[in-house]
């Protein structure tokens, strides 16, 4: 291969070499990548374990940017160990069976029966009791696993996680069996401030934020025993820990310095006040892990904060669906779900014109349930009602006006990028009228595909619902104020517990975007009268709402049945168990037609509230909506579609659907 290199003055002969070492270079990338590659067969890369202590919501948001931040430079299989209560149990589970990520595995170890093994400990740390549980891990984790890395939610790294797990080949002896690295502020020094008095630590002692823990080794040195009794006496004295599992691990390394295997500091740089993290790295690429240890986060002040934050945001924002990446020559153990998800797309003709239509019926779209906190306590009456409804980031000035109008409860499914996601946290934490307000569940949707899921989404919304009974709204819908009062006590007056009735809210619209809302019913006639209002879609689509006899509902003043008709398409309070909506319609067109249809076949009566009403607010044509206007293709493909669900209902129902194939049905 030197010929390459050397200088010959017969050009030919130079010319014949190159040639030769061309030649030579390929045949050396074939046989490495053969190599490989039967390596890889024989001997897959190793699977690395991480474990996080993970509770509530705030937290299950937080640590799915560490987790991009893994995956994106990851080249192994991961296994993650989740240490969680209830809540980020349902958030992460639901978020990563959604994910799809090949070679992640997941397990959740649950936090509240750990509880006990800790509680007995105060601890003045925001974190509360979950920040002591990284001590009871050699107890928590499985028996035959021996060795984990144990981050922090608020770690962002840098590099392959791989680089660190090599690490664990450095431990000296029998008896190293904590890798972490030095604390990078003076707290351990206890000159902070006056009468400062930290816990006992070697020297400036060690942050916990990024542990390699060799848990087998762990074990035989009766790690249980010799913590346990290193707080207790600590505790006689120090009556607290100030920063929860660190003081005691620190407490116990001051007794036992041989426990450690000191890691170079890049592998946590500490982020908080007055650190010595600077210390850590001369360039960029010396960063290996970002530790944001303060309780300000991202206002943290540090010398190239800057830099620290844009490295995180761009995790924060990133596209988690372009995670889903296969690891080369790593064969992923498929899952049930994801099996049967390849054999059903397989089976999909992609010659077929409506092929883009039949397959969004089968994406598996990421979800974050509960992306910001929520609280509802369930009534006593049973009688308690949410609202349903489903949005995109051009209809988010609606939430504010919803929440007013509704004092309930609110389960939302936003359909939203994962930069999106963020612009709505940062709308949602800015205002007060949606932070005064614990019972709404948000619910994000991420973005994938080129339609509008509408009927996804309003399903993952009414799988939220915690009450017995849902309003099945839209977003560009005002309910009249009082609405939830008064459905619930329709829930007693017509025997809802009983029968089985979907409950019609009659729907209006207005063209005006400042309206003054009606606050009674006869307001609401005279603005009718007056053609400031008008029955909602009167002008365009007459038969969604014409069923609700708009011309009886006027002077009504008891409930009154309805018959379903073609296209009937009114907005409905229906018990939790009602069915979901029909994931074939996408976008624009038959997603509410063929749910109240669905309804009908099941013998739902269709009964109109008399002093009930909503108004649809004007905003700009969808996109969805252009598209349909627009694209012949579209239309002739949601026709398709039409017609196969109404052939469907046929064989399910029998001689009861008849009338759904013989009716003429327009979009």
């Amino acid at each position: 291969s030197k010929w390459c290199f050397s200088f010959n003055r017969f050009g030919f002969a130079l010319l014949y070499k190159m040639k030769v070492c061309v030649i030579c270079l390929f045949c050396l990338v074939f046989f490495i990548l053969v190599y490989s590659v039967q390596s890889f067969a024989h001997y897959p890369p190793q699977t690395i374990h991480v474990a996080i202590v993970c509770a509530g919501y705030n937290a299950s948001r937080d640590v799915v940017t560490l987790v991009k931040s893994v995956l994106f430079h990851r080249r192994n299989p991961l296994h993650f160990h989740f240490i969680t209560d209830s809540i980020a149990q349902q958030i992460l589970s639901s978020l990563f069976q959604s994910w799809m990520v090949p070679a992640v595995r997941v397990d959740f170890y649950d936090a509240d029966e750990l509880k006990s093994e800790v509680s007995w400990i105060p601890n003045k740390h925001y974190s509360g009791i979950y920040g002591l549980m990284k001590l009871v891990l050699t107890k928590t984790l499985p028996s035959n696993l021996h060795r984990v890395i144990v981050l922090d939610t608020d770690i962002t790294f840098a590099t392959d996680i791989a680089e660190l797990w090599a690490v664990f080949h450095k431990f000296k002896g029998k008896k190293q069996v904590l890798g972490l690295v030095e604390n990078q502020s003076d707290w351990y020094l206890g000159n902070l401030w006056k009468n400062h008095r930290p816990w006992p630590a070697l020297g400036r002692g060690f942050n916990t934020g990024v542990i390699l823990l060799l848990l087998d080794r762990l074990r035989k040195l009766k790690w249980e025993q010799m913590w346990r009794l290193t707080a207790e006496r600590e505790l006689m004295s120090m009556l607290s820990t100030s920063l929860a599992d660190q003081d005691i691990f620190n407490a116990v390394i001051k007794q036992n310095p041989f426990l450690v295997h000191q890691l170079q500091c890049f592998w946590n740089v500490q982020l908080s006040d007055h650190t010595r993290s600077e210390k850590c790295y001369k360039d960029v690429s010396d960063l290996k892990v970002i530790h944001w240890n303060s309780p300000k986060k991202l206002r943290v002040k540090n010398k190239h904060v800057e830099f620290f934050r844009n490295l995180y945001l761009t995790f924060l924002e990133y596209d988690g669906n372009l995670l889903r990446r296969e690891l080369f020559g790593c064969p992923s153990e498929a899952d049930h779900n994801s099996e049967n998800l390849q054999k059903t797309l397989s089976e999909l003709d992609e010659d077929d014109p409506c092929y883009e239509f039949r397959r969004e019926r089968f994406t598996v779209h990421r979800t974050h349930l509960y992306f910001l906190h929520y609280e509802y306590e369930l009534s006593a009456d049973n009688t308690d009602v949410t609202l349903v409804a489903q949005l995109s980031m051009d209809r988010l000035q609606m939430l504010e006006a919803i929440c007013k109008h509704w004092e309930g409860p609110i389960s939302l499914a936003l359909y939203l990028s994962d930069a999106e996601a963020q612009q709505f946290l940062r709308y949602a934490q800015g205002s007060e009228v949606l932070m005064s307000r614990g019972n709404v569940g948000y619910h994000i949707v991420y973005k994938e595909g080129q339609f509008y899921p509408v009927n996804l989404l309003r399903n993952v919304a009414m799988r939220q619902v915690k009450t017995p009974y849902m309003f099945l709204s839209d977003i560009d819908f005002l309910p009249m104020y009082g609405l939830y009062d008064y459905l619930r006590k329709s829930v007693v007056q017509l025997d809802m517990t009983n029968t089985k009735k979907a409950l019609v809210v009659p729907a209006f619209e207005t063209l005006r975007y400042r309206l003054s809302y009606p606050k009674s019913k006869a307001e609401l006639l005279s603005q009718l009268d007056m053609g400031t209002l008008f029955t909602f879609r009167y002008h365009v689509w007459t038969k969604g709402h014409a069923p609700t006899n708009f011309a009886k509902w006027r002077t009504a003043t008891t409930p009154y049945r309805v018959q379903w008709e073609a296209d009937f398409e009114p907005y409905v309070m229906v018990k939790r168990d009602s069915p979901e909506y029909d994931r074939r319609f996408v976008g624009f067109g038959w997603n509410k037609v063929a749910h109240i249809m669905e309804l009908d076949a099941q013998e739902y009566e269709f009964v109109v509230l008399p002093n009930a009403y909503m108004i649809h607010m004007p905003h700009a044509p969808s996109f969805d909506i252009t598209k349909f206007r627009s694209n012949k293709q579209y239309r002739v493909c949601l026709k398709t579609l039409k017609e196969e669900f109404q052939q469907n209902m046929s064989r399910r129902f029998g001689f009861a659907a008849l009338k759904y194939m013989t009716v003429e049905n327009n979009s």
